[in-house]
């Protein structure tokens, strides 16, 4: 007689749980990819091209466009346009949105006129002030009209009047950028705090130092980087006006791809704008951060 022993229950294998990506991933990956592909990949191509050549790596395309004699002055124009340009579009932009927070009468108007720069190209602002700089332009007919004589106001031996010119238009088209941001900024700013302000007897200045600016300070942040990124790129404005007479770096960049036809240079020379914007940006960003938070970016 047999005894069947009994059989041992088997025994259920636990399998790890799949690990799901998580639906953040799923949102942002496309864009990460696009932004790499839009972006990264050709900030790549760009150093490659400008420091490697046929034998490998080099260091002449840098040489080149340091010895360049266009290099140097086009450095020196670019830095002076954006000293003097970014503290007057930043006065200009706070002392129109302030005065639009007032509400004026017909204000809706005013920041309609004064947004009217946003809608045209850089090229085309340029040719408004040629109409109006050129030798038998607008100013030089009204100045001859009140009996005083007109000048060259964009003669190549003429500096000074030059760099006006391109400084004035880049203020009129430009400035408006900034309006918008800072009025966006203002809108939300509660006006309790300007009249509890008002009520302790502050003055007007003192209250835009002390509450005003001190809140608008992250709006002001991304106007100054913003800005100061874009007119490192000022080309077009200079180019209607003055021509190769008066150098910038984008200019160069444009004139080294096209006219001499040498892309190696040009991407030098674009790298130059990238390292510097990106260095200016990082110093706004440490010189403006917020203390109260604490800690350190």
């Amino acid at each position: 007689m047999t005894v069947q022993t009994p059989t041992a229950p088997a025994r259920t294998v636990l399998r790890p749980p799949q690990r799901r990506v998580p639906p953040a991933v799923w949102l942002i990956g496309p864009s990460v990819i696009f932004m790499v592909l839009l972006l990264g990949w050709p900030v790549i191509e760009g150093v490659l091209q400008a420091f490697q050549n046929e034998k490998g790596f080099t260091l002449d395309f840098v040489a080149r466009m340091v010895q360049d004699p266009y290099f140097w002055p086009a450095v020196r124009n670019t830095l002076l346009l954006i000293v003097i340009m970014i503290p007057l579009q930043f006065a200009f932009a706070i002392g129109m949105a302030l005065l639009l927070r007032s509400n004026p009468r017909l204000h809706k108007v005013h920041f309609f006129v004064w947004a009217i720069p946003l809608a045209l190209s850089d090229l085309a602002a340029g040719l408004v002030w040629l109409a109006i700089f050129n030798d038998r332009g607008y100013l030089n007919s009204a100045l001859s009209w009140l009996g005083l004589q007109g000048s060259s106001w964009l003669a190549y031996d003429n500096q000074t009047t030059m760099f006006m010119c391109v400084l004035i238009a880049e203020l009129w088209r430009a400035t408006s950028l900034v309006l918008v941001i800072v009025v966006a900024g203002l809108q939300g700013i509660p006006k309790d705090y300007d009249e509890a302000a008002q009520v302790f007897g502050a003055t007007f200045w003192q209250r835009l130092r002390h509450v005003t600016l001190p809140l608008l300070k992250p709006s002001l942040q991304v106007a100054l980087i913003l800005r100061t990124i874009l007119a490192f790129q000022t080309f077009a404005v200079a180019q209607a006006l003055t021509g190769q007479n008066f150098p910038l770096v984008v200019g160069e960049t444009y004139r080294w791809y096209t006219g001499l036809q040498n892309p190696n240079v040009a991407a030098a020379l674009a790298l130059v704008i990238l390292v510097v914007s990106m260095l200016t940006s990082i110093f706004y960003l440490r010189a403006l951060r917020d203390k109260s938070q604490g800690g350190k970016r």
